[in-house]
């Protein structure tokens, strides 16, 4: 008997159904991770509301894997002959291994497609893969605030706006509605209710976030002298990584609503579950462009102020490097902020962010030594004009001795002579 594999693939994951050793054999054929970031096992999570209780076992429902689509996977992937879904945009496929092979190449059953037949259990299945991306995405993001060392309940509770202290209460609410869902399987009636104001909430709070970065990046505006642009850089770094923090919250937040969002629609319209989940897919495009747009606003001010400073360098050679340095550590936190946030028109890999970080290095450098060696030119100007003072002192007063002991000689030789 064959050992058989179901794929399923979309723009952001790759979910590998089947025998737990079947499974295991694909990946290390494919050479794909079978553990680590960017990987999820599947456990219960298929079980019917993915609709795949009748083309697997229990057992090979709990052994399946996601994992998060990568350049490389997504190229491994393009030669495997998945068939794809007009309706759902779903790739899926159907691979078979004799039973007891222990690695190499397992051969695509030609024509065989899981659910084939039933759109309704293919729409579940796309629903899922839309939630443990998004599940994925929500860890990411929390990842991303530990490594900024950011507290953003600490930048919440510092502001007084009302949005900024509903985004906390929706935040307490959600992790509570995602424990009980966990443990119940649904999201109920009374599950659900308690999270209706919860969108609009993040909302507030995201509008609000973009406006202090709007506000940040109209710091550098209007103005042409390098102090003020020096002061006005130096707030700007240390603000924007807050509200860069506080804009990936929300950003997690509302990932967290659009999970509980499908579990409560593939209960209560089941029909819709499709039309539903490319809807939360398009809405979440909106944000990451709203976002985007914002911080390249951003950047686009910082690099303006950039240049006017490195015009000026050398009569403002500590203010300029100030602003210099400001902008590449706004850029930095910038890139890393859009790559986790899944923002491809300016994501970076890490190998580009060290090299990125190296330049900035290389630059700040660069410009130290030029204004230490415009320092230097004014020392040795000022030492030059130091030393033709001094030879001037000194030749003045050589010319008036020799011109004082001249008039002493000739006085003396007139006294002779009336004598």
């Amino acid at each position: 008997m064959d050992d058989e594999i179901q794929l399923f693939k979309d723009a952001d994951g790759l979910m590998v159904v089947g025998d737990e050793a079947a499974v295991q054999r694909f990946l290390v054929s494919e050479g794909l991770p079978s553990k680590g970031p960017g990987t999820r096992r599947l456990g219960t999570v298929l079980g019917g509301a993915a609709g795949l209780a009748q083309t697997a076992s229990e057992r090979a429902a709990e052994s399946g894997l996601w994992m998060k689509v990568t350049k490389e996977s997504a190229r491994r992937m393009e030669k495997s002959g998945l068939r794809k879904s007009a309706a759902t945009g779903l790739e899926t496929g159907v691979l078979k291994g004799p039973k007891g092979q222990v690695g190499g190449f397992v051969e695509f059953a030609k024509g065989a497609g899981p659910l084939k037949s039933n759109p309704t259990q293919l729409a579940n299945v796309a629903a899922v893969m839309a939630q443990l991306a998004m599940q994925q995405a929500m860890d990411e993001i929390t990842d991303y605030l530990a490594a900024i060392d950011e507290k953003v309940d600490d930048v919440l509770r510092a502001q007084k706006d009302q949005s900024l202290a509903q985004m906390i209460a929706v935040d307490f609410a959600l992790k509570e509605a995602i424990t009980v869902r966990d443990r119940v399987g649904r999201v109920s009636e009374v599950t659900w209710s308690k999270l209706q104001n919860a969108p609009t909430a993040v909302l507030y709070t995201q509008a609000y976030a973009l406006r202090r970065l709007d506000a940040l990046a109209e710091k550098t505006e209007r103005k042409n002298r390098v102090g003020e642009l020096a002061k006005a850089a130096r707030e700007i770094e240390t603000e924007v990584r807050q509200w860069l923090a506080v804009l990936a919250h929300c950003f997690q937040l509302q990932d967290a609503f659009s999970v509980l969002e499908l579990d409560r629609v593939r209960e209560t319209d089941p029909h819709e579950l499709d039309a539903h989940r490319l809807g939360l897919k398009a809405a979440r495009k909106n944000r990451m462009d709203l976002i985007s747009e914002s911080t390249e606003r951003l950047m686009d001010r910082m690099h303006t102020a950039a240049g006017t400073a490195n015009a000026k360098v050398l009569l403002h050679p500590t203010a300029s490097r100030e602003v210099v340095h400001a902008r590449n550590h706004v850029e930095v936190s910038v890139v890393d902020f859009h790559g986790r946030l899944g923002i491809e028109r300016d994501q970076e890999s890490l190998e580009a962010r060290r090299w990125k970080e190296a330049a900035v290095e290389v630059r700040d450098k660069a410009l130290e030594k030029g204004a230490e060696n415009v320092e230097a030119a004014r020392r040795l100007g000022t030492e030059t004009l130091d030393r033709a003072k001094s030879a001037t002192s000194r030749l003045s007063s050589g010319l008036a001795e020799r011109t004082r002991r001249r008039r002493e000689g000739d006085a003396e030789n007139e006294a002779g002579e009336e004598a």
